[in-house]
Parts: C-alpha cells; structure tokens; sequence
C-alpha cells in the first residue's frame, strides 16, 4: 500500500471576494491558487491525488484540464452542492476507497486557498504523523488578531482536544490565538468512517471537516499538531484584503530566490516578477520593472524602469530602455529596445537588432543588426540584416480588409517619412528616398523616389509677411470707435 494520496478542496463560493471568478482561480503571482495547492499535492504524494470541485465547477475543469500536464495522474471529484469541507472531503471517498479499500495509508488534505504552504513544511507535518503515531495530524500556528480562524483547543497536557470554528467558539475559546490552517494528515480508513458521522450541528449548517477531531479524541485515538512558526504559511484568502497580502508575500519570495539566485533589482520592493517567470545571473532590474507570464530572461540583461516584459524570450546582453512594453515577442541577443518602445506579438528581434524610441513592432522579425530608431511602425514585415529604417516609416500593412506583408532585405537604407504600402518588397541594398510612399517593388540596389517636385518662389514668404503686417495697421482701434457704432 502507498503512503499518502491528497486532496485538494477547490468547491468553495468565496462569497466575500465578492467576485464572479471562483475563488480558487484567483491567481497570485500569475499563477491560480488552485495551481500552487495542486503541485504541492503533487510532489508529495506517492498515492492518488483527488481535486474537489463545486462552485464555478466547469470553469474550474477547464483550468484543470489545461493543467493535466503538469499534474498528472490526478482525478477530479464533483461537490454539487457546497454543504462545509466536511461534506467536500466525503466526495473524494470513491477515488480513495476503491471496493471499500483505502488506496494509501495516509490521507493529506489542503485548501486550495492557501498558496503561501510551503512543501517542507508539510513534510514536516507527515513526519510529524508518522513520528507520532497519530490518526490525525493537523497544521496550526499562532496569529495576533484570530479573528476568522477555527481555534485549536489543547488539554491541560498540551494534547489537541478539538477545533471549534469562531462562530461556535465561547468568549474562553475565540481568545485562543492558535488556529487552524485546514491542513491536516488523516489516516484514510478513519477519515471516510469518521466523516460519515459528521453531522451539521453548528451555527452555519454545515459539515465542518474539524469535527473529524473531536470523533478522533472521543474514539480515544491520538491526535497530533504541528505549529509552524511562520504564521503567513497559514494564511487563507477569503477577502481581497486576504489576496493582497498572500499576493505581496509570495512576490517577496519569488524576489528572495532570484536575488540569491544572482539578479540585481535596485529597488527589490517596486519590481514585479510572476512565479512563471525565469531569470538569468547577472541581469539588473531598475525600479518599477515587471515581468509576467512565461517569460524567460537572460543572462547580463538591463531592463530600465517601468518596462513590462510579459511572455517573451529575452536572450543575453539584451538592453530594454525605460517604459517599453514587449509581449509575446524573442529578442535575441545584444539587441536594444526603447525607449517607449511598443513590441508587439510574433515580433522576432534578431542579434543586435535595434529598435528605439517611440517604435512599434508587430508580427515582424527585424534582422541582425538592423535599426528602427525613431517613431516607426513595422507590422507584418521581414527585415533583413543591417537595414536602417528612417524616423516616421510606415508599413502600411491593412487595407480595411485583409493584412499583407512587407519584404526589406539586406542592407536596404528606408528613408525617413517613408510609407512602405504592403504588399511590397524592397531588394538587398536598394534605396528609398525620404517622404516616399511606395507601393511597388523595389530591385535590389536600386533607388526609390516618390515625392512631388519642390516649387521654390523667392521672396514669397516676404510679400506674405509684408502684406499682413499693412493689412493689420489699417484696422481702426476699438478706442477710436464711437459709442454705438455699427462694426
């Protein structure tokens, strides 16, 4: 027989979130809290791992279904009416009590609100359990302001006699400050006999998991506590208030870890990394940076304040100067990016590639070492290498029906002012005069001129100014006006 297998409860309403997201796909540091709740289930059993759904219960499958990969096996178990913990625990009985027989030994049981549990703390737990011989082992700590919690209520040798949630607590029990953090090992067999006892006696009408503790002691059987010192482990989301301080927590340890990882952050507390994100040694983050989603960065990098990086790859030695955006894009490396640069998805920037200040970049890959400095948009378009493209171009990519691409290859020079009119292809080495609007090939080392001739009139602008400035110096005062005079 295994050792453990795992429940996660994800079924509840989280009513005061006051949200029409279910509770548990609330996310923390762009991850749901349903994931970090599942891959510690995950990586601690050695058994079947059973998720309980009920409230939102298809959006829910459909995160786990997008999850398979990274928790597999796992099964799914429906709580089709939220009836208390207790209630939810009992419908994981047909994956862990297969023929009537426990599929491990030990069963762990946590909440999907409670991202902050850290992995060695519940092997502590399940040591603890095992150490002690118990048939209930559960998780608590201690908190300065208990309000909300289930206390935990010790005899006089310490030993744990019961769980009694706040609001059947007495006046002598709400001032216990050890609490609950509903995370418990329970001995499999004894779980599914004692929730079948439990019954809905209290002041919400529920089935509370805890009673299972007071069946334990009244059954004589030994219930053990682990406290953990740090009590932010424990902390469970009910309110937004709750997700704002679990969310600051957890992005202080991911912070921590790149930190003593090798990263430089200048101001740790104004930068802003999810736990999906990947960061090489050596790289410096300024202030207000923040880096979301699959984003992988590499080694020796800058990222200057207030740039957003969200689902790119960034490779080494890449520079992205101050309020840049890059999302869904690969910037190789030694490019540089910015500033207030725009790069857009399916954007590729080759090695050296350069894209400056006040530049938007869609769909388009930029060839190595090829420049777009100044106030340009290229959308749907393959640049060569070494091109230089002139402040204010445009490809002009979307007729008001369908998107076509540009081609400038090799070594072309685009003008300034240019308007590039997709579709169109500029040759290797060809040349574009400035203030051109383009809207056919261009041969490869050719230049491109499309521009009206300039009509210069001497001294125009001085019989202009002249004529204004006599025209003005006859118009009579408004003083010299007689009381009453028609204008």
């Amino acid at each position: 027989m295994r050792m453990f297998s795992a429940i996660v409860i994800a079924a509840g309403r989280g009513t005061r979130m006051r949200s029409r997201t279910a509770k548990a796909l609330h996310p923390v540091a762009g991850r749901s809290m349903l994931w970090y709740a599942l891959s510690l289930a995950r990586r601690v059993a050695d058994a079947r791992v059973v998720v309980v759904i009920g409230h939102q219960a298809d959006r829910v499958r459909t995160f786990l279904d997008q999850s398979k990969a990274d928790f597999e096996p796992f099964d799914v178990a429906l709580q089709p009416e939220q009836l208390g913990t207790g209630h939810a625990v009992r419908q994981a009985q047909a994956a862990l009590m297969p023929n009537g027989k426990a599929a491990s030994r030990h069963c762990l049981i946590v909440n999907a609100d409670t991202p902050l549990l850290r992995r060695a703390t519940v092997q502590r737990l399940l040591a603890r359990h095992e150490k002690e011989k118990a048939v209930l082992t559960l998780l608590s700590t201690e908190l300065p302001k208990p309000r909300g919690y289930g206390r935990v209520v010790r005899g006089e040798k310490g030993q744990v006699v019961k769980v009694v949630e706040e609001a059947d607590a007495t006046r002598a029990e709400r001032a216990i400050h050890e609490v609950n953090a509903g995370t418990y090992v329970v001995d499999t067999s004894f779980l599914f006999k004692a929730l079948a006892r439990v019954r809905a006696r209290n002041a919400q009408g529920e089935y509370y998991l805890t009673d299972v503790v007071g069946l334990a002691v009244a059954e004589g059987r030994k219930v053990a506590g682990l406290k953990t010192s740090d009590s932010r482990e424990c902390l469970g989301v009910n309110t937004r208030e709750h997700l704002a301080g679990v969310e600051e927590a957890m992005r202080h340890r991911i912070r921590a870890r790149w930190l003593s990882a090798g990263v430089t952050m200048l101001d740790p507390r104004a930068t802003f990394i999810d736990d999906t994100v990947t960061i090489g040694m050596d790289t410096v983050l300024h202030p207000g940076v923040t880096l979301e989603g699959q984003t992988n960065i590499g080694p020796d990098c800058v990222i200057r304040s207030a740039s957003r990086i969200t689902n790119s790859v960034v490779g080494k030695a890449v520079t992205i100067q101050d309020s840049s955006v890059v999302d869904q894009a690969v910037i190789e490396d030694h490019a540089t990016i910015g500033p207030f640069a725009h790069i857009r998805p399916g954007t590729v920037l080759r090695k050296h590639a350069k894209v400056g200040n006040f530049v938007e970049v869609k769909n388009t890959e930029l060839g190595a070492g090829s420049k777009a400095n100044h106030l340009t948009y290229l959308g749907d378009a393959t640049v060569g290498k070494r091109v230089n493209i002139g402040a204010g171009t445009i490809t002009c990519n979307y007729d008001g029906y369908k998107k076509d691409r540009t081609t400038i290859e090799d070594e072309a020079f685009i003008g300034s002012g240019t308007q590039l009119i997709a579709p169109v292809k500029v040759g290797k080495g060809a040349v574009v005069g400035s203030g051109s609007t383009i809207t056919e090939d261009v041969p490869p080392d050719a230049l491109a001129l499309s521009r009206s001739p300039q009509v210069t009139k001497e001294q125009w602008a001085a019989k202009r100014r002249a004529y204004h400035s006599e025209k003005s110096s006859t118009v009579p005062s408004p003083r010299g006006r007689k009381k009453g005079a028609k204008r």
